[in-house]
């Protein structure tokens, strides 16, 4: 590597740019020290060619017109289309986001016009054991605070605007109770029944708080609302995130929101946002969201941020708009999906690469050698205890025994017609011996790898990786789905549990086969995507089990109804769409300096 760390610090000989040593500084210390260079707005705005009405102010995290911008360069050829996902993770994840910054970090060192589109974080990891989406070390995304704590609102405007149906729903219960329809008719509002038992929605947070899954609401008297058992998820699992990552404008996230299934009536009726009239004020509260923010990595590139993570429960992707936008201002866009390939790469393939007619030229797959320990028999990983010796000791019996779990999802990609890249995500831990080991069966297998070590050298450190991509790049590819839209939903679900997680059937509780029965003879949902709600612990649905499980099936308990996405998604497992809160959580560690405004403790 060029940079060679004196004190735990590197200082630019040509421009007297300071870089820290992650392993001697914290992320928020990296950041702090490399927002000091961050050139200005107007720097960015015409580093990608922007004009300045395509520009919209909000400090040094702007927002970008996409509308006007498409409208000028719609004839632009679009750029080189990169994504990035993951093995299996251990529950600290094993770096996608890390590995996206360093990505186009190491693409600009060798001359590349490229950037990227990320997801906003959600304050629920970011508070609990895995951190912010920002990155890590020298490849990590600015400025962090704002990235990490809010942002220009999108995840706030949502939280709202999904609260605001809630509201919407709860009142109109409460007063088609309260009175008579004479009174309703004055009031402009005709009676819609709303069973109580069939609330598809809830109320939304971003933080992990498991107390909130199960509540009752309404309780007091007639005019403290309707009694009735509710629920909480986390704001990003909300289906208003999964519309903004799918929409195509404003135009089209307006109508999706109005066609949102609140509930059902009595007689089976859907109950939609149009329905009880909040669709055009949930439109308001979310005007602002459509247009992707930009940040910036430590070593200036631009990434648009744009939609939100938690492919597990959630689509997990950057949204389309932001790729659109992207694909015609660098000549090679970085974009992640969420989780493991099993989850997030499934959905990008099958479900986001339909909806947006967008080519990818190749996916890079994420290891890391403590995943792959894992994968091969290693100690349990604990969110909030020290990891044990055999993850940062050499350990090649492990390691090799591990890479079934790496050499699966390499398989998955190939399903797609996609390139794989391999990216060994190196920790500073790691041996040589073991970098080696892996280098050596992915090339028996004939599978392109990668080392990449953007975490402490930043872009430097990903040059063998961003080379690797760039000659993946030039390959064909010739994306097939996994299934066609006319398949129906229970063999859509049986071909992913056997294609991509190595089930050997599916088994489908009682609701969940009436539910499936009265999709699958609706035309309504002949054109809907199917989206898997599933552990990303595991290939299976159970997390406990590691490496590539074998004689099991995945079972079904429930399809959600996303009305407005015109999404179906069965759950798997017991999976919550409300995460839980560690013992020991980011939060304890994070402060603000009283006399600076300064925030610390961020990861």
């Amino acid at each position: 590597m060029a940079i060679n760390f004196v004190d735990g610090k590197y200082v630019n000989p040509e421009t007297g740019v300071v870089t820290l040593d992650p392993t001697v500084y914290k992320d928020w210390q990296i950041a702090e020290e490399a927002e000091k260079t961050l050139p200005s707005v107007d720097f960015f705005r015409q580093k990608l060619g922007l004009l300045e009405d395509e520009i919209i102010p909000y400090g040094k995290t702007p927002k970008i017109d996409f509308i006007k911008v498409m409208n000028r360069l719609k004839d632009k050829p679009d750029g080189k289309f990169i994504e990035v996902t993951a093995i299996t993770p251990t529950p600290f994840g094993e770096g996608k986001s890390t590995v996206s910054l360093g990505l186009i970090e190491g693409l600009g060192k060798i001359g590349k016009n490229v950037g990227g589109a990320l997801r906003q974080p959600s304050g629920g990891p970011t508070m609990n054991v895995k951190g912010t989406a920002a990155g890590g070390g020298n490849a990590l995304l600015m400025p962090m605070t704002e990235f990490s704590l809010g942002l220009t609102g999108d995840i706030n405007d949502i939280m709202n605007a999904h609260n605001l149906a809630m509201v919407a729903l709860t009142a109109r219960m409460q007063h088609e109770r309260n009175n008579n329809d004479e009174w309703l008719a004055k009031r402009g509002l005709k009676r819609l029944d709303i069973d109580p038992k069939r609330v598809e929605m809830g109320w939304v947070i971003d933080f992990c708080a498991q107390s909130l899954r199960n509540i009752i609401i309404g309780i007091g008297g007639r005019l403290d609302g309707f009694m009735m058992e509710s629920k909480f998820g986390i704001a990003v699992g909300s289906e208003l995130m999964a519309i903004l990552a799918v929409a195509r404008d404003m135009k089209d996230l307006r109508e999706r929101i109005g066609n949102i299934v609140v509930a059902y009536s009595r007689s089976g009726e859907p109950v939609t946002c149009e329905d009880l009239d909040v669709a055009g004020a949930m439109c308001a509260w979310m005007r602002n969201t459509i247009n992707p923010t930009m940040c910036y990595s430590v070593e200036h590139q631009p990434v648009l941020i744009h939609a939100g993570p938690f492919a597990n429960i959630a689509i997990g992707q950057s949204s389309v708009i932001a790729d659109r936008l992207a694909l015609k201002l660098f000549d090679y866009h970085v974009t992640e999906s969420g989780f493991a390939a099993d989850i997030g790469f499934e959905k990008f393939w099958n479900v986001k690469t339909r909806l947006s007619g967008l080519t990818p030229n190749v996916s890079v797959l994420v290891a890391t050698v403590r995943a792959l320990k894992m994968h091969g028999g290693g100690p349990k990983v604990t969110p909030g205890a020290p990891l044990p010796k055999e993850y940062t000791e050499e350990n090649l019996e492990l390691l090799e025994k591990g890479t079934c779990n790496l050499f699966h999802h390499v398989n998955t990609i190939k399903k797609s017609g996609i390139n794989p890249v391999v990216c060994i995500n190196r920790f500073y831990t790691d041996t040589d011996a073991e970098i080696a080991l892996l280098k050596k069966l992915c090339a028996e297998r004939g599978v392109r790898c990668a080392e990449s070590n953007h975490w402490r050298y930043g872009g430097e450190g990903a040059v063998e990786l961003a080379q690797a991509v760039v000659e993946a790049c030039e390959e064909p590819v010739n994306v097939k789905f996994l299934y066609e839209l006319d398949m129906p939903l229970r063999q859509r679900v049986e071909l992913i549990a056997k294609e991509v997680y190595g089930a050997d059937g599916v088994d489908w509780a009682p609701l969940a086969v009436e539910k499936a029965k009265r999709f699958e003879t609706d035309p309504k949902y002949a054109d809907y995507c199917t989206m898997m709600v599933k552990t990303h612990l595991s290939l299976s649905d159970d997390p406990t089990k590691k490496g590539v499980p074998t004689g099991w099936r995945l079972s079904i308990r429930d399809i959600l109804e996303y009305g407005g996405a015109k999404f179906l998604c069965p759950m798997a497992g017991t999976i919550s769409m409300m995460p839980g809160t560690a013992a020991d959580p980011a939060y304890r560690r994070i402060d603000v300096d009283t006399e600076t405004g300064k925030v610390s403790g961020l990861f």
